[in-house]
C-alpha cells in the first residue's frame, strides 16, 4: 500500500487531543461527555475517510487496480483489432454442421436452433439450405459467446423444434470462441502499453498489434530475421487452443496475419506471421528423496508454470531454469537433474516441457 491507514482507536485520539489543543480547558475524554461523543464520532468519519482515500490510491495506477477501474484504464488506453475499447470481450463460436435427411429433400431455415448436449450451448444457422440423404453443409453461428461455445468435430447436435425429415446433425468444425479476457491478462497489455508507447511499427508495436486478436494471448516479433526491411510475428493462444497446447492453427495465422496487414507502417518490405515450433525439453529426475505421485504432480505443474513464464522462441532452455521449478514443488527436498541447457534449432522453435522421467 501506498501507506498505512491509522486504526481507528490511534485516530479518535488524535481528534480528541487535538480538541484538548484548540480549546482551553476542554477535556474530550472524559467518558459520556459531549465532547468524548462529538470528538469520536469524528474520529470516526475521519477514519473512513482515510480508508477511502488508501482504497482510491489502489484505483488510480493500473497495477493495483481492481476490476471495475481496471477496466477503466484499458478503455482509456487499450484498442482492439475489432475496434473496441478496453477488455478484450468475449467471441462467439462458429462453423459449419453436416445435416443428414431420412428421405426426401427437406428445407432447414435460417434461424433454426441446435443444442449440444445438455449443455446450455445454443447454436443456430446462418442460411436456408436443403438437406438430402447425402448430407448437407450449413454454416453455424453459437448464440452465446465464449470458449463453451467451441466444440470438437463429429460431436452430435440436436434441433429444438423437432423436424421430422431430419435424421441427424453434427458438428464438423465449431471453433472461435472466446472468453472475455481477464484482469491479469488486461493488466499486463495495459502495462506493455505504458511501457512501450508506439513506435510507429518498431518490434514491441508488432507484439502489441498481435495481442489485440481475440485468442492471442503472446507474441514476439523479429526485425530482419528474413532480410532487411522484414519483420516475423510469432504467437500463442493459451486458451483458445489448449487443446493444440497454445499453439495457433493457419486459421488463426491467416487472421492476425491480416489484422496486421490492416495496421502495419507501408514502409515495411514485408512481415511473416507464423505458429512457434514445438521443441520438447525432456527432464529426467533422479534420486527424489519423496517419491510419490503428489510430488511428481506439483513437480510437473511447477515445470509447467515455468515453462510459460520462461519460454520464447528461439531461446535456450537453461538447466537452471528447470532446477528452479522443481527446488520450488511442494514436497522436493532433494533431487539430481541429468541435463544440460538445450539449445533451440532455430528461431523458430520454442521450448516446451517433454517427458519427466525419475530414477
Amino acid at each position: 500500500m501506498p501507506w498505512s491507514t491509522p486504526t481507528l482507536k490511534a485516530v479518535r485520539t488524535q481528534v480528541r487531543d487535538y480538541i484538548a489543543a484548540v480549546l482551553p480547558g476542554a477535556d474530550a475524554s472524559v467518558p459520556n461527555s459531549v465532547l468524548r461523543v462529538l470528538s469520536d464520532a469524528m474520529g470516526a468519519l475521519c477514519h473512513l475517510c482515510l480508508q477511502y482515500i488508501d482504497w482510491l490510491a489502489l484505483q488510480l495506477l493500473p497495477d493495483t487496480a481492481e476490476t471495475e477501474w481496471l477496466s477503466r484504464h484499458g478503455a482509456i488506453w487499450l484498442v482492439n483489432a475489432d475496434g473496441s475499447i478496453g477488455r478484450k470481450l468475449a467471441t462467439q463460436a462458429f462453423g459449419t454442421a453436416n445435416f443428414i435427411a431420412i428421405g426426401l429433400p427437406v428445407v432447414v431455415p435460417a434461424g433454426t436452433l441446435l443444442s449440444y448436449g445438455g449443455t446450455n450451448s445454443v447454436y443456430q444457422t446462418t442460411e436456408d439450405i436443403t438437406v438430402n440423404v447425402n448430407g448437407s453443409i450449413a454454416t453455424i453461428v453459437a448464440l452465446d459467446p465464449g470458449s463453451a461455445g467451441n466444440i470438437m468435430d463429429g460431436t452430435p447436435l440436436s434441433l429444438q423444434e423437432t423436424n421430422p425429415g431430419i435424421a441427424s446433425v453434427t458438428a464438423i468444425h465449431v471453433d472461435g470462441g472466446t472468453d472475455q479476457e481477464t484482469d491479469d491478462e488486461l493488466r499486463s497489455r495495459i502495462l506493455v502499453r505504458i511501457q512501450e508507447p508506439p513506435m510507429g511499427g518498431d518490434a514491441e508495436d508488432y507484439v502489441n498489434w498481435a495481442l489485440r486478436v481475440p485468442g492471442v494471448t503472446r507474441a514476439w516479433s523479429y526485425p530482419l530475421e528474413m532480410g532487411i526491411g522484414t519483420v516475423t510475428v510469432r504467437f500463442m493462444m493459451d486458451d483458445l487452443r489448449a487443446d493444440n497446447d497454445g499453439f495457433p492453427l493457419p486459421v488463426d495465422v491467416d487472421t492476425v496475419s491480416t489484422y496486421l496487414a490492416s495496421v502495419r507502417p507501408v514502409a515495411v518490405k514485408d512481415f511473416f506471421v507464423v505458429a512457434p515450433i514445438p521443441f520438447p525439453v525432456n527432464v529426467p529426475i533422479m534420486n527424489l528423496d519423496v517419491d510419490s505421485s503428489t510430488t511428481r504432480a506439483s513437480i510437473e505443474s511447477s515445470l509447467e508454470a515455468a515453462f510459460f513464464e520462461k519460454q520464447s522462441p528461439g531461446q535456450t532452455w537453461f538447466q537452471a531454469w528447470s532446477d528452479e521449478a522443481i527446488a520450488a514443488a511442494s514436497g522436493v527436498i532433494s533431487y539430481d537433474l541429468s541435463v544440460g541447457n538445450t539449445v533451440m534449432p532455430d528461431v523458430g522453435h520454442i521450448p516446451v516441457l517433454g517427458t519427466i522421467t525419475y530414477g
